[in-house]
């Protein structure tokens, strides 16, 4: 049985990269976490390059790398919590693996994210508000591009790798 890529999308601070990188090692699958592969192509961090080229260039650069790191095989990707604003990341996200949707609250993921000064998008008066509207506006494409939708909070890491590698192995995905 070939299992598909792993693609994990969700808002910042939800666990993408955590999770993935131990999901990748149960699996034996590469891992890549795409503002990580932004940042060494680059040479830049992502709030320079939110600082230099604005959102719109960042979510440009993103796209590159999402569209070359979907096309590999057994891999493990962690997206940056706004890829799936691009209807071409959503399309690549679907149609080249199966997608994860780590789901947490507001209340959980700002408590995780509101020391972190690398979130360009909460360095504002409101951190947590602009958290909750983020969250708002994409909940609805998570939810439209997730195969797998998987809590997070309030749950330690390995059982939520775990919990994927169980329903993986439900509905058939890994043996």
């Amino acid at each position: 049985m070939h299992t598909p890529s792993l693609f994990l999308v969700g808002p910042m601070g939800a666990g993408k990269s955590t999770v993935g990188r131990l999901l990748a090692e149960r699996l034996g699958f590469d891992f890549h976490d795409s503002d990580h592969e932004i940042e060494a192509r680059t040479g830049a961090t992502i709030p320079m390059i939110f600082d230099i080229e604005g959102e719109a260039g960042f979510r440009r650069r993103e796209a590159q790398v999402i569209d070359e790191l979907t096309q590999k095989p057994n891999i493990v990707l962690a997206t940056g919590g706004g890829a799936v604003l691009r209807a071409d990341n959503r399309k690549h996200l679907r149609s080249r693996g199966f997608v994860i949707y780590l789901h947490s609250d507001v209340d959980n993921l700002f408590e995780r994210v509101r020391h972190d000064r690398k979130r360009p998008l909460l360095q504002n008066d409101d951190p947590k508000g602009t958290l909750a509207e983020i969250l708002r506006q994409r909940e609805p494409l998570y939810r439209e591009v997730a195969d797998l939708v998987v809590q997070t909070e309030a749950v330690p890491v390995g059982n939520v790798v775990r919990r994927i590698l169980t329903q993986l192995k439900e509905q058939g995905i890994v043996s």
